[in-house]
């Protein structure tokens, strides 16, 4: 039996190449994301990562090492092969804290897939889609500005747009910067509007039906599953829902509500690889479209994210996005390869990331 010897945890700064600006005043310029490293005493190693962004999840990476640390007595010494039977037992450990989890779940799933010799998603349902569709997400700024950056997207081979909005919390601006976005790209490739929960009902309805005779989705106005999907059946428009699905139960609400045309599956917000798979399952049965991705990171949830939407049929993936192309510093580059908008994970074993030990320099913490 394989026995986990030793727990190893790096706290980086991933920065923005550009200012990120999100509805209410929310921005993102610079933010710390934790690294993981689980050793045993097989001479394998695995790696996993969480990046919350506290105005987005009630979660914060400072929050990360002391939940790991409550959960390194379960860890140390516990066979990781099989992260379900593992995660388990931190659970009833700990109850909650899934975003710490998510970076020892990913960990756990990269061993596994290293021990068995097997690139991750060869373990989580069979290479299924080869070339991930990569949608790209654009800044709240003026509208001029956000069609150029569509623009450059579109002549890197993007199909799908992500419009940031309510920056200024100024509904006819949003409208104005769907329709720049709308006519940058021209029709056909997808363009979806984003205000993270910062609209009320009224002004999102308001906006919905000023973009009814374009072809537009919109994505989680308000805070609630129930206001959402007043939305959506008041403006006729298709929804996305975000910060609103993060479990099984809150899946099953929105489908039921009619207002879930897709689901953005994140890892962090779910607990995981395991978690996230078990939401994808219920995805495909309630033939939910979906966004399979996290809340930001480098390459190595990046990676993660990729092997689960590799292993998922390609008639249910929405698109998934290259987190770590947003930021630096750039920690591993053999994990997945970008082109002409899409992307393919490599079959190396496991998560196939070799994280760059210069750049991370010393643990923050290790437990053995």
């Amino acid at each position: 039996m394989t026995s986990i010897t030793k727990i190893s945890i790096w706290k980086i700064d991933l920065i923005s190449h550009v200012p990120y600006y999100m509805a209410g005043g929310k921005t993102c310029l610079s933010v710390p994301s934790i690294i993981l490293r689980i050793d045993t005493d097989a001479g394998i190693s695995g790696w996993g990562e969480v990046c919350p962004i506290p105005h987005y999840l009630p979660a914060y990476a400072d929050g990360v090492i002391p939940a790991i640390s409550e959960m390194a007595e379960v860890l140390i010494g516990a066979d990781p092969i099989g992260p379900e039977a593992l995660m388990k037992k931190l659970d009833r450990h700990l109850i909650g804290h899934v975003y710490a989890k998510s970076a020892i779940d990913i960990a756990l799933w990269d061993l596994t897939a290293k021990a068995a010799g097997l690139p991750l998603y060869s373990l989580l349902g069979g290479l299924q889609t080869e070339k991930l569709p990569l949608y790209k997400s654009i800044t709240c700024t003026d509208p001029d500005k956000m069609a150029a950056i569509a623009e450059e997207g579109y002549r890197e081979g993007i199909r799908q747009f992500q419009v940031k909005l309510g920056s200024d919390n100024d509904w006819r601006r949003d409208v104005g910067r769907m329709e720049a976005v709308r006519n940058a790209v021209g029709n056909g490739p997808l363009v979806f509007g984003d205000w993270n929960c910062g609209f009320s009902q009224l002004d999102a309805i308001r906006a919905g039906r000023a973009l009814s005779s374009l072809d537009v989705m919109l994505e989680q106005p308000c805070a609630t599953i129930e206001s959402c999907s007043v939305v959506r059946h008041a403006t006729g428009l298709p929804m996305k829902l975000d910060e609103s699905a993060h479990d099984i139960h809150s899946l099953l609400h929105g489908h039921q509500l009619g207002c879930m045309d897709a689901a953005a599956l994140k890892l962090s917000k779910f607990g995981g690889i395991s978690a996230t798979r078990r939401a994808r399952d219920l995805c495909l049965e309630l033939g939910t479209k979906m966004v399979i991705e996290d809340t930001w990171g480098s390459d190595i949830t990046t990676s993660a994210l990729m092997h689960l939407a590799s292993a998922t049929d390609r008639s249910a993936i929405m698109n998934v996005c290259n987190l770590a192309d947003y930021v630096g510093p750039k920690l591993s580059s053999e994990a997945y390869f970008v082109k002409d908008g899409f992307a393919s994970v490599s079959q190396a074993p496991g998560l196939g990331v070799a994280p760059d030990l210069s750049v991370l320099g010393e643990p923050a913490i290790a437990f053995s």
